[in-house]
């Protein structure tokens, strides 16, 4: 079996009003390096709308998810995070996920479900700003949170919304997807317009490690 058929896929969670751009880099790199990526929603085929207004049909109901089949679970920012409960299912589907060894991926408004959810309390992590989730019921993680672009502490990886180029380089580091130094020059590229990465990824596409 190769190695891209032995891999687990990476679970993208959806869901209305899902913010569309905030894991497009994310999931676009995850797929040219040969990961599968499925999208997840409350039910299988129930369309859900992004932010954007884009129609997306989950390939997998939530409760069918189990962390044993998945190498990663990615949940997006979203206006429902902000205006209730609703997709609480999604933040203890993250808590499964932790509990059993399997990374989460959390950006923008779901680290606020993931705040109601407990889950930052133990955890260094990062948001949008910490008075977003500092107004969080039941969180009691402000001492673990810091200011930066994106943030891995073990199996989860926080970030806030306008951070998607270093919320997927934490993805891909936590998932080997490049090595350092091309992982490097994919960030100096997509987030600092730097061109001398651009020849460093053009040698390891060459060598097929990009």
């Amino acid at each position: 079996m190769s190695e891209t058929a032995a891999r687990k896929p990476v679970h993208l969670a959806v869901y209305d009003t899902y913010a569309d751009w905030e894991t497009g880099h994310t999931t676009a790199h995850l797929t040219q390096r040969g990961h599968a990526v499925r999208t997840v929603g409350f039910a299988a085929g129930a369309p859900v709308t992004t932010m954007g207004g884009i129609r997306i049909q989950p390939d997998l109901g939530l409760a069918d998810l189990r962390p044993e089949d998945s190498s990663l679970l990615i949940l997006t920012g979203a206006s429902l995070w902000d205006t209730g409960d609703e997709l609480a299912p999604f933040a203890a589907k993250a808590r499964e996920f932790l509990a059993a060894g399997v990374p989460v991926a959390a950006i923008c408004g779901a680290t606020a479900g993931l705040a109601r959810e407990g889950l930052l309390d133990d955890r260094t992590h990062t948001s949008g700003v910490s008075f977003y989730l500092a107004e969080q019921p039941g969180y009691g993680g402000a001492e673990n949170y810091v200011e930066a672009d994106a943030v891995t502490d073990g199996d989860l990886i926080t970030a806030g919304p306008t951070e998607p180029v270093a919320f997927a380089r934490e993805v891909f580091a936590r998932l080997d997807v490049y090595k350092p130094d091309v992982l490097d020059a994919w960030y100096g590229l997509f987030h600092d317009s730097d061109a001398s990465a651009y020849p460093v990824l053009m040698a390891a596409s060459a060598a097929g490690d990009a």
